[in-house]
């Protein structure tokens, strides 16, 4: 399949949006996974921190950070109507809940912020859909910009080594590989952290959806395969994927993974 143009993946994101409105899946189809993600991140934010959520779809990670840590946060999109949905979720909340928390129109390329203001940024599966190095890379320099010195990214993205990692595994079980979406354009590991390093010290690259790779890209079709075909496996709401989210991460065959970055002082 052809590599989706800008406009086509701003089509589609918008498509998300008017087709999931406040679900989850507006963002990512797989449920479990982004609770691992929304767990994995939250254990880096801390009460009173200020903390922008780049990429924020329609609110429903940004919420969680919220309610879980007493933080004050900011989701930008650069999807109109992801926005909207987030605002309706926004207007749903408890006062205290909304006394801590906007959403705006934002592009990821040219923060509509100002420099060392925030004390966390969060970019979740942004990068991936910016379409080229260039592009990304001028992402990751917006992120550090509005950071503080000493503070933290938390960039969730998928990585081209833990998908080639993913799908060597598959290949020795008879699997075809699993290809990257059209509208994708995975992170290089050393290139990422190299383009950062004057700005950002890498802390660690969290490898917390190994396990459910694992489960869910590897076991689970290999089950369905020897039962005859009798399963979907494409199913992220079965009990199978849940039980796999709930397991401690063990290797490096996730695709998603977690950079965790300090602003240099």
């Amino acid at each position: 399949m052809a590599q989706f143009s800008p406009e086509d993946i701003v089509r589609y994101w918008k498509a998300q949006a008017l087709q999931f409105g406040q679900l989850p899946a507006a963002s990512w189809t797989d449920r479990y996974a982004i609770e691992m993600e929304i767990r994995e991140i939250g254990r880096h934010l801390a009460a009173g921190d200020r903390v922008l959520d780049i990429g924020c779809a329609n609110g429903y990670s940004t919420l969680r950070y919220a309610a879980d840590t007493p933080v004050q946060i900011k989701g930008l999109d650069a999807i109109p109507e992801m926005i909207a949905e987030a605002r309706k979720r926004l207007q749903a909340l408890p006062a205290e809940l909304r006394a801590c928390m906007e959403f705006e129109v934002g592009d990821a390329t040219a923060l509509p912020e100002a420099s060392e203001t925030y004390d966390k940024v969060v970019i979740v599966r942004v990068l991936i859909n910016l379409g080229t190095w260039e592009r990304q890379q001028i992402g990751l320099r917006e992120a550090c910009r509005v950071l503080k010195r000493g503070g933290v990214l938390l960039l969730s993205e998928a990585t081209l080594q833990g998908w080639q990692t993913l799908n060597r595994f598959r290949r020795e079980w008879g699997l075809p590989d699993i290809p990257v979406p059209p509208f994708n354009t995975y992170l290089d590991e050393p290139r990422v952290i190299e383009s950062v390093g004057g700005m950002m010290e890498l802390i660690e690259i969290k490898n917390f959806a190994s396990t459910y790779y694992v489960g869910t890209r590897v076991l689970k079709p290999l089950l369905d395969r020897a039962l005859g075909n009798a399963i979907n496996v494409a199913d992220p709401e079965m009990e199978w994927n849940r039980w796999f989210s709930l397991l401690p991460a063990a290797g490096d065959y996730g695709t998603q993974k977690l950079f965790v970055l300090r602003k240099r002082a």
